[in-house]
């Protein structure tokens, strides 16, 4: 299986200036643009909205397999993202299937899972993997932020933003303004190591 990002030596001969980004959530472009394009050396991507279905494993199984699968059908380089909240009273779900709960349970109805246990904590980890191509196995970026579950506050427009407290902060990430929740975010945190990774390469 392929190795988080500080692990896995270059096989790449030259930086890709423009990559196509898997998704087709506004909000996570957004945020993923105006992180990616801070810097010396800005990295431009494309938006792709592809039909990808998501297999069952972990996180890193269902980011490979994703990313493996857009860059079969995109013929070229691309990025992937998944995006999991993890509660530590319940070793580590709902995880990678956040996006389902959230669905079926609505912001009260995750903070309704948490009653009766000792403690609210959990983590937002996202990973992004990238491929160079349809024959390349793809790389994971991990992002962490620790912080607790708490009663949805602020704008209910990004997932499960309104509920999801860094420590240390006071605001849950939907309170925050966009620069200030770019900053620390398991978001940011993961492409920071990405673009790194990039722009390890030589420019053309």
């Amino acid at each position: 299986m392929p190795k988080i990002s500080e692990c896995t030596s270059s096989i790449y001969s030259a930086l890709v200036k423009k990559i196509a980004f898997v998704t087709g959530n506004a909000n996570k472009l957004r945020e993923v643009k105006a992180i990616l394009s801070s810097g010396a050396h800005p990295i431009e991507i494309d938006s792709q909205s592809l039909d990808i279905p998501e297999v069952q494993g972990s996180t890193q199984e269902v980011a490979i397999a994703k990313c493996r699968m857009a860059a079969k059908l995109l013929q070229g380089p691309c990025i992937t993202e998944d995006t999991a909240l993890c509660f530590e009273a319940m070793n580590g779900l709902p995880g990678p299937y956040i996006k389902d709960f959230l669905a079926k349970l609505g912001h009260e109805g995750l903070n309704k899972m948490l009653d009766g246990f000792s403690t609210r904590a959990a983590w937002a980890l996202c990973t992004f993997a990238y491929s160079a191509g349809p024959d390349s196995e793809p790389i994971l970026f991990e992002g962490r932020t620790d912080g607790t579950l708490v009663p949805a506050r602020g704008p209910a427009v990004f997932g499960w933003d309104p509920c999801f407290e860094p420590l240390g902060t006071g605001q849950t990430y939907a309170e925050m303004d966009p620069a200030r929740k770019n900053s620390l975010s398991h978001r940011c945190k993961a492409l920071e190591k990405l673009r790194a990774y990039l722009q390890s390469f030589p420019q053309e």
